[in-house]
Protein backbone atom coordinates (compact mmCIF):
# COMPACT_ATOMS: atom_id res chain seq x y z
CA UNK A 1 0.00 0.00 0.00
CA UNK A 2 1.63 3.53 -0.91
CA UNK A 3 1.99 5.54 2.26
CA UNK A 4 3.65 8.61 0.14
CA UNK A 5 1.74 11.84 1.81
CA UNK A 6 -1.10 12.79 -0.05
CA UNK A 7 -0.62 17.34 -0.23
CA UNK A 8 -3.40 19.69 0.71
CA UNK A 9 -4.37 22.00 -2.46
CA UNK A 10 -6.54 24.62 -2.44
CA UNK A 11 -8.86 26.34 -4.95
CA UNK A 12 -10.15 30.20 -4.77
CA UNK A 13 -12.89 30.38 -8.00
CA UNK A 14 -16.12 31.04 -9.00
CA UNK A 15 -19.00 28.36 -8.70
CA UNK A 16 -20.47 26.45 -11.82
CA UNK A 17 -23.73 24.24 -11.28
CA UNK A 18 -22.75 23.03 -14.62
CA UNK A 19 -19.86 21.18 -12.55
CA UNK A 20 -17.43 21.44 -15.91
CA UNK A 21 -15.70 24.96 -14.98
CA UNK A 22 -14.82 26.81 -11.96
CA UNK A 23 -14.48 25.44 -8.28
CA UNK A 24 -16.14 22.29 -9.48
CA UNK A 25 -13.54 21.48 -11.95
CA UNK A 26 -10.90 22.26 -10.14
CA UNK A 27 -12.13 20.14 -7.45
CA UNK A 28 -12.38 16.71 -9.27
CA UNK A 29 -8.94 17.74 -10.94
CA UNK A 30 -6.88 18.05 -7.39
CA UNK A 31 -9.24 14.70 -6.79
CA UNK A 32 -7.78 12.79 -9.97
CA UNK A 33 -4.73 13.71 -9.28
CA UNK A 34 -4.29 12.23 -6.03
CA UNK A 35 -4.47 15.37 -3.44
CA UNK A 36 -7.25 16.33 -0.93
CA UNK A 37 -8.82 19.39 -2.43
CA UNK A 38 -9.99 22.14 -0.32
CA UNK A 39 -11.99 25.48 -1.60
CA UNK A 40 -12.95 29.18 -1.29
CA UNK A 41 -15.50 30.57 -3.12
CA UNK A 42 -15.65 34.15 -4.67
CA UNK A 43 -18.93 34.49 -6.47
CA UNK A 44 -22.00 32.50 -7.40
CA UNK A 45 -22.67 31.82 -11.06
CA UNK A 46 -25.53 31.29 -12.60
CA UNK A 47 -24.26 29.01 -15.53
CA UNK A 48 -24.86 25.87 -17.71
CA UNK A 49 -23.45 24.60 -20.91
CA UNK A 50 -24.43 28.00 -23.07
CA UNK A 51 -23.71 30.66 -20.83
CA UNK A 52 -23.75 32.56 -17.71
CA UNK A 53 -26.73 34.54 -16.95
CA UNK A 54 -25.50 36.14 -13.17
CA UNK A 55 -22.70 36.62 -11.04
CA UNK A 56 -23.17 37.17 -7.12
CA UNK A 57 -20.12 38.00 -6.15
CA UNK A 58 -19.24 36.87 -2.69
CA UNK A 59 -18.36 39.44 0.08
CA UNK A 60 -14.46 40.46 0.35
CA UNK A 61 -15.18 39.91 4.26
CA UNK A 62 -16.28 36.40 3.78
CA UNK A 63 -13.67 35.53 1.34
CA UNK A 64 -11.04 36.62 3.99
CA UNK A 65 -13.00 34.58 6.77
CA UNK A 66 -13.25 31.50 4.55
CA UNK A 67 -9.30 31.78 3.91
CA UNK A 68 -8.40 32.35 7.26
CA UNK A 69 -10.59 29.96 8.86
CA UNK A 70 -9.00 27.35 6.95
CA UNK A 71 -5.50 28.14 6.83
CA UNK A 72 -5.76 28.51 10.42
CA UNK A 73 -6.27 24.90 10.41
CA UNK A 74 -5.14 22.68 7.23
CA UNK A 75 -1.62 23.22 5.78
CA UNK A 76 -2.00 24.12 2.19
CA UNK A 77 0.69 22.71 -0.28
CA UNK A 78 -0.35 24.83 -3.38
CA UNK A 79 -2.96 27.24 -3.99
CA UNK A 80 -5.37 27.51 -7.65
CA UNK A 81 -6.37 31.15 -8.27
CA UNK A 82 -9.40 31.85 -10.63
CA UNK A 83 -12.00 33.98 -10.68
CA UNK A 84 -11.62 37.51 -8.61
CA UNK A 85 -14.15 40.03 -9.75
CA UNK A 86 -12.76 43.21 -8.07
CA UNK A 87 -10.13 45.31 -6.40
CA UNK A 88 -11.42 44.27 -2.75
CA UNK A 89 -11.47 40.37 -3.74
CA UNK A 90 -8.09 40.92 -4.91
CA UNK A 91 -6.76 42.42 -2.19
CA UNK A 92 -8.85 40.12 0.65
CA UNK A 93 -6.75 37.47 -1.43
CA UNK A 94 -3.26 38.39 -1.25
CA UNK A 95 -3.46 39.92 2.31
CA UNK A 96 -4.19 36.15 3.84
CA UNK A 97 -1.88 34.68 1.48
CA UNK A 98 0.52 36.40 2.58
CA UNK A 99 0.55 36.16 6.03
CA UNK A 100 -0.03 31.90 5.34
CA UNK A 101 1.49 31.68 1.86
CA UNK A 102 1.35 27.87 0.85
CA UNK A 103 4.32 27.02 -1.34
CA UNK A 104 3.19 27.53 -4.22
CA UNK A 105 0.28 30.27 -6.03
CA UNK A 106 -0.63 29.16 -9.78
CA UNK A 107 -2.84 31.94 -10.95
CA UNK A 108 -5.50 31.76 -13.43
CA UNK A 109 -6.32 34.91 -14.75
CA UNK A 110 -10.28 34.32 -15.60
CA UNK A 111 -11.84 37.02 -17.02
CA UNK A 112 -13.85 35.52 -19.80
CA UNK A 113 -16.27 32.62 -19.47
CA UNK A 114 -16.05 29.87 -23.08
CA UNK A 115 -19.03 31.24 -23.66
CA UNK A 116 -17.45 34.97 -24.41
CA UNK A 117 -19.28 36.27 -21.13
CA UNK A 118 -17.17 38.83 -19.10
CA UNK A 119 -16.75 37.85 -15.95
CA UNK A 120 -14.48 40.86 -14.28
CA UNK A 121 -14.72 44.31 -14.77
CA UNK A 122 -12.01 46.64 -15.45
CA UNK A 123 -11.26 47.21 -11.81
CA UNK A 124 -11.11 43.54 -11.28
CA UNK A 125 -8.75 43.25 -14.29
CA UNK A 126 -6.31 45.59 -13.46
CA UNK A 127 -6.31 44.40 -9.35
CA UNK A 128 -5.25 40.40 -10.96
CA UNK A 129 -2.82 42.41 -12.89
CA UNK A 130 -1.58 44.32 -10.27
CA UNK A 131 -1.68 42.38 -7.37
CA UNK A 132 -2.08 38.73 -7.63
CA UNK A 133 0.19 38.33 -10.98
CA UNK A 134 3.12 39.29 -8.59
CA UNK A 135 1.47 36.67 -5.70
CA UNK A 136 1.52 33.45 -8.63
CA UNK A 137 4.47 31.17 -9.19
CA UNK A 138 2.77 30.60 -12.48
CA UNK A 139 0.33 32.11 -14.43
CA UNK A 140 -1.68 30.48 -16.95
CA UNK A 141 -3.41 33.09 -19.34
CA UNK A 142 -4.95 32.66 -23.03
CA UNK A 143 -4.73 34.75 -25.68
CA UNK A 144 -7.48 37.38 -24.42
CA UNK A 145 -6.48 37.37 -21.39
CA UNK A 146 -2.94 38.05 -22.02
CA UNK A 147 -4.34 40.98 -24.15
CA UNK A 148 -5.85 42.24 -21.69
CA UNK A 149 -3.26 42.29 -18.81
CA UNK A 150 -1.54 44.03 -21.25
CA UNK A 151 -3.93 46.28 -22.62
CA UNK A 152 -2.97 45.33 -26.60
CA UNK A 153 -3.91 43.49 -29.03
CA UNK A 154 -4.87 39.84 -28.99
CA UNK A 155 -1.47 37.76 -30.40
CA UNK A 156 -2.50 36.44 -33.73
CA UNK A 157 0.77 34.35 -34.84
CA UNK A 158 3.90 33.15 -33.04
CA UNK A 159 6.14 36.35 -32.94
CA UNK A 160 2.96 38.39 -31.23
CA UNK A 161 2.90 35.36 -28.60
CA UNK A 162 6.55 35.55 -28.12
CA UNK A 163 6.43 39.34 -27.62
CA UNK A 164 3.18 38.87 -25.41
CA UNK A 165 5.31 36.31 -22.96
CA UNK A 166 8.54 39.01 -22.70
CA UNK A 167 5.55 41.51 -21.49
CA UNK A 168 3.79 39.10 -19.30
CA UNK A 169 7.11 38.17 -17.31
CA UNK A 170 7.57 42.18 -16.80
CA UNK A 171 4.11 41.78 -14.48
CA UNK A 172 6.27 40.09 -12.04
CA UNK A 173 5.52 36.39 -12.37
CA UNK A 174 8.31 34.28 -12.93
CA UNK A 175 6.61 31.02 -14.89
CA UNK A 176 3.82 31.43 -17.35
CA UNK A 177 2.02 29.34 -19.89
CA UNK A 178 0.70 31.09 -22.56
CA UNK A 179 -1.99 29.26 -24.33
CA UNK A 180 -2.33 29.48 -28.02
CA UNK A 181 -5.58 27.78 -28.79
CA UNK A 182 -7.26 30.46 -30.11
CA UNK A 183 -5.19 30.76 -33.02
CA UNK A 184 -6.22 29.00 -36.58
CA UNK A 185 -3.49 26.17 -36.74
CA UNK A 186 -3.45 22.87 -36.71
CA UNK A 187 -1.59 22.43 -33.59
CA UNK A 188 -2.35 24.08 -30.78
CA UNK A 189 1.15 26.57 -29.73
CA UNK A 190 1.28 27.00 -25.83
CA UNK A 191 4.54 28.81 -24.84
CA UNK A 192 5.76 28.30 -21.69
CA UNK A 193 7.98 31.00 -20.04
CA UNK A 194 10.55 30.16 -17.34
CA UNK A 195 13.46 32.65 -15.45
CA UNK A 196 15.95 30.40 -17.88
CA UNK A 197 13.74 31.11 -20.96
CA UNK A 198 11.13 29.68 -23.27
CA UNK A 199 9.58 26.74 -24.90
CA UNK A 200 7.10 25.53 -27.24
CA UNK A 201 4.56 23.64 -26.24
CA UNK A 202 2.12 22.35 -28.44
CA UNK A 203 -0.51 19.41 -28.55
CA UNK A 204 -2.67 18.28 -31.81
CA UNK A 205 -6.05 20.02 -31.80
CA UNK A 206 -8.95 18.18 -30.94
CA UNK A 207 -12.05 18.79 -32.58
CA UNK A 208 -14.88 17.73 -30.10
CA UNK A 209 -16.83 20.48 -27.88
CA UNK A 210 -16.25 19.33 -24.59
CA UNK A 211 -13.63 22.42 -23.74
CA UNK A 212 -16.33 24.37 -21.25
CA UNK A 213 -13.86 24.80 -17.98
CA UNK A 214 -10.54 23.55 -19.52
CA UNK A 215 -8.40 26.48 -18.65
CA UNK A 216 -9.52 26.06 -14.77
CA UNK A 217 -8.78 21.87 -15.56
CA UNK A 218 -5.22 23.00 -16.38
CA UNK A 219 -4.19 25.62 -13.90
CA UNK A 220 -5.69 23.37 -11.32
CA UNK A 221 -3.98 20.52 -12.32
CA UNK A 222 -0.48 22.12 -12.57
CA UNK A 223 -1.25 23.61 -8.86
CA UNK A 224 -1.62 19.76 -8.14
CA UNK A 225 1.14 18.61 -9.93
CA UNK A 226 3.76 21.23 -8.06
CA UNK A 227 2.07 20.35 -4.74
CA UNK A 228 3.09 17.05 -5.62
CA UNK A 229 6.82 17.99 -6.42
CA UNK A 230 7.14 19.41 -3.38
CA UNK A 231 6.64 15.93 -1.55
CA UNK A 232 8.89 14.05 -3.32
CA UNK A 233 11.98 13.15 -2.36
CA UNK A 234 14.23 15.12 -4.62
CA UNK A 235 12.44 18.69 -3.37
CA UNK A 236 12.49 17.49 0.48
CA UNK A 237 15.56 18.58 0.26
CA UNK A 238 16.67 21.85 -0.56
CA UNK A 239 16.84 21.70 -4.26
CA UNK A 240 18.66 23.84 -6.42
CA UNK A 241 17.11 26.86 -8.38
CA UNK A 242 17.86 25.05 -11.94
CA UNK A 243 16.16 21.57 -10.22
CA UNK A 244 13.46 24.00 -9.17
CA UNK A 245 12.70 25.36 -12.52
CA UNK A 246 13.26 22.05 -13.73
CA UNK A 247 10.42 20.38 -11.55
CA UNK A 248 7.91 23.31 -12.46
CA UNK A 249 8.61 23.05 -16.39
CA UNK A 250 7.87 19.06 -16.00
CA UNK A 251 4.73 19.91 -13.81
CA UNK A 252 3.23 22.30 -16.78
CA UNK A 253 3.70 19.47 -19.41
CA UNK A 254 2.23 17.08 -17.20
CA UNK A 255 -0.79 19.08 -16.51
CA UNK A 256 -1.02 19.66 -20.34
CA UNK A 257 -0.83 16.03 -21.08
CA UNK A 258 -3.26 14.94 -18.33
CA UNK A 259 -5.55 17.78 -20.07
CA UNK A 260 -5.46 16.67 -23.05
CA UNK A 261 -6.24 13.12 -22.73
CA UNK A 262 -9.31 14.59 -20.44
CA UNK A 263 -10.45 16.66 -23.18
CA UNK A 264 -10.50 13.78 -25.84
CA UNK A 265 -12.20 11.52 -23.57
CA UNK A 266 -14.54 14.09 -23.28
CA UNK A 267 -17.00 13.00 -25.77
CA UNK A 268 -17.80 9.74 -23.39
CA UNK A 269 -19.97 12.85 -21.62
CA UNK A 270 -23.25 14.10 -22.33
CA UNK A 271 -23.62 17.14 -20.18
CA UNK A 272 -26.36 20.12 -21.89
CA UNK A 273 -27.11 21.49 -25.20
CA UNK A 274 -23.71 23.38 -25.35
CA UNK A 275 -19.61 23.40 -24.66
CA UNK A 276 -19.48 20.21 -22.68
CA UNK A 277 -16.75 19.71 -20.24
CA UNK A 278 -13.23 17.34 -20.04
CA UNK A 279 -13.86 14.48 -18.87
CA UNK A 280 -12.04 14.83 -15.11
CA UNK A 281 -11.92 11.07 -14.25
CA UNK A 282 -10.99 9.76 -17.34
CA UNK A 283 -8.27 7.44 -16.22
CA UNK A 284 -10.62 6.60 -13.38
CA UNK A 285 -13.86 5.65 -15.02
Amino acid sequence: MDSAPIPNVLTIAGSDPSGGAGLQADLKTFSALGTYATNVITAVIAQNTQGVVAVEPVTPAMIRTQLDNLLEDVEIEAVKIGMVASRDVAEAIAEALSRRRPRWVVLDPVMVAKSGDRLVDDEGLRAVRDILVPLADVITPNLPEAAALLNSDMPQSLETMKSAVAELGRLGSPNGLLKGGHLAFARCPDLLWTPSGERWLDAPRLSNRNLHGAGCALSSAIAAKLAHFSFSASARVKASPREMEAGIATAIVEAKTWLHQALAAGERLSVGHGMGPPHHFHAWW
